[in-house]
Formats: C-alpha cells, structure tokens, sequence
C-alpha cells in the first residue's frame, strides 16, 4: 500500500520512461510480452502507472475468440498512481492514487435517457489505452486516459485503501447493477451459480440486499470460500443435483432468482429449471455471442423472467466506490495469485484455466 510519503516522494522523484513493457495480443490466444512506446498524454488527459490490474472474463474471451482486432493491449481493472498530467487536468495531479473507470457515457442520446448506459455510443468507446487500438491497456506498465475519463471516470483512492482493494470498483459495479436489475425483495431466495470471484461478488451484493443466497460450484474448494464469506447454502454441483437441492431448500418452490455467473450457454436451461413460477434469471457471464436453446413455455406459461446485465452503470459510480473503499467487504481477500508483468502470458493461463485453488488473479507491473 503505497503511504502519502510515498506519493509525496514520486511526486518529486519519478521520471516516466519512453517505453514500457505490455502483454500485447496478437491473435487469438496469443499474447506476447512486449517493448512498446509510453503514450503521451494530451492536454485533459493524465499517464497511470498501473500498480494492479485484475483480469476479467470478458479479455480473455475476446483473446480465445479473436473477436477484436490485433495487436492490442487489454485490461481494464486497473489502479495505480498519476505519472504525468495534462495542462489542462484540475482535480487531480502527479502522485495521486487513483483507479480508472473505462468507459464513461455520454449522457445526453437515447440510451442514457432511458439508463441503457452500456449501449450508449460514446459508452462503447474505451477510453483508457498503453497504444495501439484503446482496450482498456492495464496489463502494461502505464495507460493514457483520456480526457472525459479523467472529467468523469477516475477516482481518488483515499489514504488506508490499498491498490488491490481499489482495483475492484469497476467489476463490483457491474456486479451491484446486475443484483440491483432484478429487484430483490428481503427475505428472497437467490441462486448464484459458479463461485469464481464474480460468483462469490454477486452473492455477497445480494445477501447485502438482504436475500437469502445459495451457491453452487462444481469445486469444493470454491464453495469452502463461499462459506469463509458468510454464504453458508451451498451445493457442490460435482456431487449433487442443484435444480433439486435448490428445491428441496425453498419447500419445492425453487429460487426466487438465479444469477448465472458461469459462461457456459449449457448452464441457461438450468438456471431456468432452478427458478420458481414468475421468478428471474439473471444471465451475467454470457459476452460472447451464440445461440441456445430455451423452452419458450417458461417465459410464457411459467413467466420465468429472462434477463441480462452487461457492464458498469455510471449511476451506481458513486456507491460501488463507496462500498470498496469502505471496507464492508474485503474484496481484496478474494485475489489468489499475483504476477508480475513479466509473467502475465501465465496469469492469463490460469486465468483461462481456472483450478479449484484459483480465484481472483491479478497483474502488478513495476512494483
């Protein structure tokens, strides 16, 4: 955790390099360590020196897939400290702990009036990039953010919050705008399957919304974690049936709401099966596009609701900073492996190829 002494003293010391080292993507499921150029930073826009970028799900399918074009620099989870500052940048100066929000929406076309934010064009935009085309760039040693990211989408870390704790704001926020789409009532019943760190994320935001949450993993282990963090329904889904455990638990009802935090398709009839009569599926793991097949009679007859979240939401900014850096929940206690830039090909490996020991990994460049 880097000290106010610390800021102070890069504030005055630092010198920004004119290269760095960047996990490049280069086609599909090729990602290569790589010399390339420091950005430079235009007059609103300010250079972080990354000190801990999570790895999200959504890079490493678009690495597996080849959906976007190469090369790029992905990672958007990304917390650090200011190495180089616009002219025209108020707010915020040289050693400033900060982390960075990717996206940021217009407010003002058809999407934002109605909060569609993430379909918002200017949404879609990335607006923090280590070159080449903008993805996010944080599995690199410095990214440029842009300057209506630094206007509306970075945020100080205050003094006590680690680097790690602070990089969850983004994923807890599209995370606490999934839970808050489907309306919990206190007292409902909420499956979320698959305990990854997402997983696990989602079940405490619901339990906070007052639900009752049962999880199911297919690894022991994972489950063991959902405990550690009050989750005390769970299901191992290696040695049981979960649409029946989850019945035999809400007097053959089933849940209230799913959330289905795996990205397999082949999950989607399951959570559907889970649910109760007039009860909501939240589909969050499903990024990459493709077709499955439903019984139309569940949404129709039963009125099982279907629904999707994809995301941040620009109005929950300020209350998932809130919660992260509040310490309600020790998010930084889900991170199971940290690797140097150096090693990032590997991180992304196991990120890829998750274990029952693995959880949240994160990439920490130059510290």
């Amino acid at each position: 955790m880097a000290t106010l002494m610390q800021a102070s003293a890069y504030r005055k010391h630092s010198a920004v390099p004119t290269h760095m080292q960047a996990a490049v993507y280069r086609g599909i499921d090729d990602v290569r360590l790589e010399t390339v150029p420091v950005p430079e930073v235009g007059p609103g826009e300010v250079l972080i020196r990354v000190h801990t970028c999570g790895i999200c799900g959504t890079d490493l399918k678009k690495i597996h897939t080849g959906s976007h074009s190469a090369p790029r620099i992905f990672g958007h989870e990304t917390s650090g400290i200011i190495a180089a500052s616009g002219s025209q940048v108020q707010g915020f100066r040289v050693g400033d702990r900060v982390m960075v929000f990717h996206h940021i929406p217009c407010g003002q076309c058809y999407y934002c009036h109605r909060k569609v934010f993430a379909q918002c064009p200017m949404y879609k935009k990335v607006g923090c990039t280590a070159g080449f085309e903008p993805s996010g760039g944080g599995f690199a040693e410095f990214v440029r953010v842009m300057d209506w990211i630094v206007e509306r989408g970075l945020v100080k870390i205050p003094e006590g919050v680690s680097f790690e704790q602070a990089a969850f704001v983004e994923p807890v926020n599209t995370c606490l705008k999934a839970v808050e789409a489907l309306r919990l009532e206190a007292g409902e019943t909420v499956l979320v399957i698959g305990q990854g760190p997402i997983g696990i994320i989602l079940g405490l935001l619901a339990r906070r919304a007052g639900a009752r949450v049962i999880a199911s993993d297919l690894y022991q282990q994972r489950l063991t974690i959902s405990k550690a963090n009050q989750i005390t329904d769970t299901v191992d889904a290696s040695q049981a049936d979960v649409v029946q455990e989850v019945r035999a638990l809400t007097e053959g009802r089933g849940a209230d709401a799913v959330m289905l935090a795996v990205g397999g398709n082949g999950l989607i009839r399951s959570a559907m099966d889970a649910v109760r009569y007039g009860g909501r599926v939240m589909l969050f793991a499903q990024t990459a596009r493709g077709e499955v097949t439903i019984d139309p009679a569940a949404v129709c007859v039963d009125e099982k609701t279907l629904m999707g979240s994809y995301s941040a939401s620009v109005e929950l900014q300020a209350e998932s900073t809130r919660l992260v850096f509040g310490g309600e929940i020790d998010f930084e206690g889900l991170i199971s492996h940290r690797f140097p830039l150096s090693e990032a090909v590997e991180a992304l490996h196991l990120a890829a190829n998750p274990r029952p020991h693995s959880m949240k990994i994160v990439i920490q460049p130059s510290w």
